[in-house]
């Protein structure tokens, strides 16, 4: 049975404005109730999206900065771009604490592990690279480097490493077995995430489709398409109930597709340019999306 629209975040409800061009990432905390954003002016800016208040910047990348991750007690953020370092901050007094060196190229994306002490790596350098937050060494003390292309996206599990690869494969890395999996999905994977039960994965690819993978087995459970992906890094997600899928598109609009039979439930124009990013609340019906055209959206129900 295809779901309503009626639970989902499809209202405008905010609009957050700071950024000097191209907003390339929109990620909420774990709680939901602050949300980090970075750019093409090189900063990172921490905003509470439920009052509209922009809180805190964060200078020091010498390029454009396309992730950040915070910490579980909202303490530390780290960050990554074009400048081919990782940024550990003190969120509180934006300070850098340390930056890590090790990729050969731009970063496209980072992660904390569950427990904040270690922090994973994804780079047009073809590798995924770990370092211990807790180390006074700037150099990595893990490098996977198998993929065939640039890594775009990576996401971690208690116990394993996942990421996207422009090689058409998403591979999965268990740290405690030293094991590595590789699902081919044929077209390049500019994107991952993870439902929230973890049980499957979803894979953005560069030819507009969004592809849902079974975790455990590797098949191929879905398919989503409508929206234009070919030539841009754009996120996707699952709402916090894994009921949809999420994604941005090049035109500029976002679609919710029902996640088990893949009918698009709803579609519309968020922002003027490239939506680049999207990031679902944690428990309420609200979302987030930034863009091309510099700004980031609230949405609501």
């Amino acid at each position: 049975m295809a779901s309503s629209g009626w639970e989902l975040a499809v209202n405008e409800s905010g609009v957050l404005k700071g950024h000097e061009g191209a907003v390339l990432a929109v990620r909420f905390n774990g709680d939901g109730n602050y949300c980090l954003t970075c750019g093409k002016d090189r900063t990172l800016r921490l905003w509470n999206p439920h009052r509209g208040i922009h809180i805190k910047t964060y200078k020091s990348h010498a390029r454009e900065v396309r992730d950040v991750h915070v910490t579980t007690d909202n303490a530390k953020l780290v960050s990554c771009g074009g400048d081919r370092q990782l940024f550990y901050w003190d969120v509180s007094s934006g300070r850098v604490i340390r930056k890590f060196r090790g990729h050969d190229s731009e970063v496209n994306s980072v992660k904390f592990n569950e427990y904040n002490a270690v922090v994973v790596s994804a780079g047009y350098d073809r590798s995924v690279r770990a370092f211990d937050c807790r180390s006074q060494s700037t150099e990595p003390i893990q490098i996977i480097d198998t993929f065939q292309d640039s890594v775009m996206s990576v996401h971690l599990t208690k116990t394993e490493i996942i990421a996207g690869c422009v090689d058409g494969t998403v591979r999965t890395f268990d740290i405690r077995m030293g094991r590595e999996l590789v699902d081919q999905l044929g077209h390049p994977v500019n994107c991952i995430s993870l439902s929230n039960d973890a049980n499957c994965v979803l894979a953005s690819c560069l030819d507009s489709t969004l592809r849902l993978l079974d975790r455990s087995t590797g098949e191929l459970l879905q398919e989503y398409k409508g929206h234009k992906c070919k030539s841009y890094k754009m996120d996707c997600c699952l709402t916090n109930t894994d009921a949809h899928v999420v994604s941005g598109s090049e035109d500029g609009f976002i679609y919710f597709w029902d996640l088990v039979d893949a009918s698009i439930v709803s579609s519309f124009r968020a922002h003027s340019s490239v939506v680049t990013s999207v990031s679902y609340h944690p428990k309420d019906v609200c979302m987030l999306t930034s863009s091309v055209d510099g700004t980031i959206k609230v949405w609501r129900k």
